[in-house]
C-alpha cells in the first residue's frame, strides 16, 4: 500500500479527476440507490483495486468447490465493476488510472474463472478463444495508448461482453452447485455470444 501511495505521488496526472461527458441511465439509477450509501472518501480506483485483490479469494473458493459462497462472492466482486464506473461518471472521478486498470481488473477476474470453470466443463477451444481475445484486447489497448498517448475507455460492446461473461460464469457455478447439466448448455451459449461481443469490441478499438 505504501508503494501505491508513492506511485500516486510520482504520477499525479494518472489520478487527476476528470468529469464525464456522458452519464448513462444505469449510472443515475445506481447513484440514487446503492452509491448513496458509499462514503465520498471511497473512490472508484479503490473499488477497482478491491476487485483485483478479491479475485484470488474468489478463485480459491471456486477451485475448492465452495460454489455457494463462491457464487455470492463472485457476483459481489463482479458488481464492483458497475459500481466503480458509475461512481466515476456521476461523481466526476474519472482517472487515467481507472481507464487502464478497471478493464484489466475485469480480465483478471474473468480470466481466473475461465481457467477453473471453462476448461474443466466446456470444450477447450472455448476457453482458449475467450483468453486469446482478452489478450488481444489488452495488446490492442496497449498499442493504442503507446501510439496516441491517451487511454481509450471500454466501449458498449466491451461492457456487454463483460456482463455476459459474468452471467455465464454465474450460470456455470449454479450448474455445478445444483448438478443441473442443462445450465451448462445455456452458459456455453452465453459465452459464445460474449465472444461475438469481444470481436466487435476489438474492431471498435475498445477494451
Amino acid at each position: 500500500m505504501l508503494q501505491f501511495r508513492q506511485f500516486i505521488k510520482t504520477h499525479p496526472d494518472f489520478f487527476r479527476h476528470q468529469k464525464s461527458v456522458v452519464v448513462h441511465p444505469h449510472d443515475e439509477l445506481l447513484a440514487k440507490t446503492i452509491l448513496r450509501f458509499i462514503p465520498t472518501y471511497i473512490t472508484p480506483n479503490q473499488l477497482t483495486l478491491f476487485r483485483i485483490m478479491a479475485t484470488p479469494f474468489v478463485f480459491f473458493l471456486t477451485l475448492y468447490n465452495f460454489y455457494t459462497l463462491g457464487i455470492v462472492t463472485f457476483v459481489l466482486v463482479a458488481f464492483t465493476d458497475a459500481m466503480d464506473g458509475s461512481m466515476a461518471r456521476t461523481r466526476g472521478q474519472i482517472t487515467e488510472f481507472g481507464k487502464i486498470f478497471d478493464p484489466l481488473a475485469d480480465k483478471f477476474l474473468i480470466g481466473s474463472m475461465v481457467l477453473i470453470l471453462v476448461f474443466s466443463n466446456f470444450p477447450a477451444w472455448l476457453g482458449f478463444t475467450i483468453l486469446a481475445l482478452e489478450i488481444i484486447l489488452i495488446v490492442a489497448a496497449t498499442i493504442f495508448t503507446t501510439k496516441f498517448h491517451t487511454v481509450r475507455a471500454a466501449n458498449r460492446w466491451g461492457k456487454t461482453k463483460m456482463m455476459l461473461q459474468v452471467i455465464a460464469v454465474g450460470i456455470t457455478m449454479m450448474a455445478l452447485l445444483f448438478q443441473f447439466p442443462y445450465l451448462l448448455t445455456i452458459a456455453a451459449w452465453v459465452f459464445g455470444i460474449s465472444i461475438g461481443c469481444a470481436v466487435i469490441s476489438l474492431f471498435k478499438k475498445g477494451i
